[in-house]
């Protein structure tokens, strides 16, 4: 594919942006969450306008590339001509919630087997891992009701996610905000190592579950753990990983 750079034609800030959530549909793919071309990123473009990125539809999540995301407002009008479509689902997911929480930079969601396993189950996330507490402190549910292109959807799902940071889409996936690219994906991260380790537990004998009193001021725990960095403390790495494999994802 040839798809021209964007560098010289959108302004600093929002190539970096570009650059960062490029980055993280290739780190989707590198951990194995990715389905085919399915799922979306989005990140919210700085300024006024309220517009912002998300994957050219019909691209693997290895191919991303900083150039090729797609621009579009909140009607899905898209603001940069691409050759490539926005998919419907995904644009009803990402843009109501864009809308109502101004403090989300981005928008993660994925369908990876073990994230489809515990949201089919009734119990939902169990407090058996210290992955699960962090998880825990800041999640919400959203039932099912099919594939997400009606928008009479958006309330019901803005509403039930409120201002927690993890969605749990019951019989679907999971889903997790964050002030920047970086927070959603390692958020993300955590999310999913926290339905692996409870999908392979249950797979074994009686399981033994956190204190409850364990649970209370985790935000404060994340700070210390990260060195008051937040994610920024794992991001860097994790560009360089990319780097050191594949560094097209910066074009």
């Amino acid at each position: 594919m040839n798809i021209a750079s964007l560098r010289e034609v959108v302004s600093a800030e929002e190539w970096q942006l570009r650059v960062d959530l490029a980055a993280a549909y290739r780190l989707v793919a590198l951990y194995g969450w990715s389905d085919l071309v399915f799922t979306h990123i989005s990140a919210r473009v700085p300024g006024p306008e309220h517009h912002f990125l998300i994957n050219p539809y019909g691209l693997m999540f290895d191919e991303i590339t900083a150039s090729s995301l797609v621009k579009v407002d909140q009607q899905c009008n898209k603001i940069i001509d691409s050759p490539f479509p926005v998919n419907p689902a995904g644009f009803t997911i990402h843009s109501c919630i864009h809308d109502a929480r101004p403090d989300v930079g981005c928008v993660l969601h994925t369908h990876s087997r073990a994230g489809v396993a515990v949201s089919a189950q009734r119990c939902g996330v169990l407090p058996i891992s210290q992955q699960s507490t962090f998880v825990l402190a800041s999640l919400a549910y959203h039932d099912y009701e099919g594939v997400a292109l009606r928008d009479d959807e958006k309330p019901r799902l803005v509403n039930d996610l409120g201002e927690r940071n993890f969605l749990m889409l019951r019989n679907h996936g999971l889903l997790t905000v964050g002030k920047t690219v970086a927070d959603a994906f390692l958020s993300m991260y955590t999310f999913e190592n926290t339905c692996r380790i409870q999908i392979d537990a249950q797979a074994g004998g009686e399981l033994v579950h956190v204190d409850p009193r364990i649970l209370q001021g985790l935000a404060q725990v994340m700070k210390t753990v990260t060195a008051g960095q937040g994610a920024n403390i794992a991001w860097p790495a994790l560009l360089r990983k990319l780097d050191r494999t594949d560094p097209s994802y910066k074009t």
